[in-house]
């Protein structure tokens, strides 16, 4: 009874205060650490980011490593503003990741692709739309959904245009000016309601009759195929004739031309022959007469076969020698 007992108290207490001073660090790590994550935000190259705090909308930051005000005072939302986005109307293609790329009712694409052109006729039509994020801020805050609302632009657009159109214009020339068209009007649309989109592409895929009438319509254009390949065909033959007709004639004019050249020329020679000759002519008339009495006879009387000569007053007349065969044949 009479031990003496110790008290380790300052050594417990030590102990105690080292254990609560590591519990305090742990929750201050976890704070930095909770700053740190929620202050630094990473966005993508082809992204920009929107810094919301509280809510309200403060900025728009460009990608790179961005710093924002930690605890979720500052939230940012990431919109990829480089990738070209798409929607397609009357169809569908699987694997498709965005919800409002195509509609899931096989009964809502045969609507949509149902159309009446400006001639009352029936066409189904099918399209899409390539378009991308120009404005986060509009994009995110200014129309509830806007990728729904580009839906609905679109179909009433389409239809718009397409209405204004006839069928041949809708299933076969017109589809370049169609697309045209209902691009630059869905732009005007989407700037008006201010969705923060730009509209890239219109696109028509299948544009066709109603399968009813389908055959007969191939039939019309297996025979305007025809009808175009037999134009081109009297095309090439056109352009194979007539060049070589124009050929033709232009090698006779040319010698034409150059025969009235050589006769022209002739003529003058002659002429100028003629005058050198009436010049003689006039100094001497008798000489010169003479002279191309003989200058012709001389030219003249070697065509001639036999010949026979006779005086004016003689009353019979002789054979003379055949000098020209006796000639010949010495």
């Amino acid at each position: 009874m009479g031990e003496n007992i110790e008290f380790k108290l300052p050594n417990n207490f030590n102990e105690l205060k080292s254990q609560i001073a590591s519990f305090i660090w742990i929750p201050i790590v976890s704070i930095l650490l909770w700053a740190g994550f929620t202050m630094f935000h990473t966005v993508q190259a082809e992204s920009q980011g929107v810094v919301l705090r509280f809510g309200k909308y403060i900025k728009t930051i460009d990608p790179g490593l961005r710093v924002t005000l930690p605890f979720g005072i500052d939230t940012v939302e990431i919109v990829q503003v480089e990738r070209q986005l798409k929607q397609e109307f009357g169809f569908a293609t699987s694997g498709a990741t965005d919800r409002s790329q195509y509609n899931p009712s096989s009964i809502e694409r045969e609507r949509e692709r149902n159309m009446v052109t400006g001639d009352l006729n029936a066409a189904t039509v099918e399209w899409s739309v390539q378009y991308r994020i120009l404005e986060p801020k509009l994009y995110l805050f200014k129309v509830r959904e806007p990728k729904d609302t580009l839906r609905d632009l679109s179909e009433s657009v389409m239809r718009t245009v397409i209405g204004d159109r006839t069928v041949d214009e809708v299933i076969t020339v017109g589809r370049g000016e169609i697309a045209t068209e209902a691009l630059n009007q869905m732009q005007i649309l989407v700037d008006k309601y201010e969705l923060g989109l730009i509209v890239e592409q219109v696109q028509l895929n299948n544009v066709n009759p109603p399968k009813p009438v389908q055959p007969s319509f191939n039939e019309v254009n297996q025979a305007q195929q025809e009808r175009e390949q037999m134009i081109n065909v009297a095309n090439g033959e056109y352009n194979k004739v007539i060049p070589r007709a124009r050929g033709e004639a232009d090698q006779k004019i040319q010698s034409a031309e150059g025969y009235a050249l050589k006769r022209v020329n002739e003529a003058e020679g002659d002429v100028a022959r003629f005058n050198a000759i009436l010049t003689e002519y006039l100094k001497a008339p008798e000489v010169t007469k003479r002279r191309l009495y003989l200058e012709t006879m001389e030219e003249v009387i070697p065509k001639l076969g036999k010949k026979i000569v006779i005086d004016a007053e003689a009353q019979q007349i002789l054979p003379l020698l055949q000098l020209n065969d006796n000639a010949s044949t010495r």
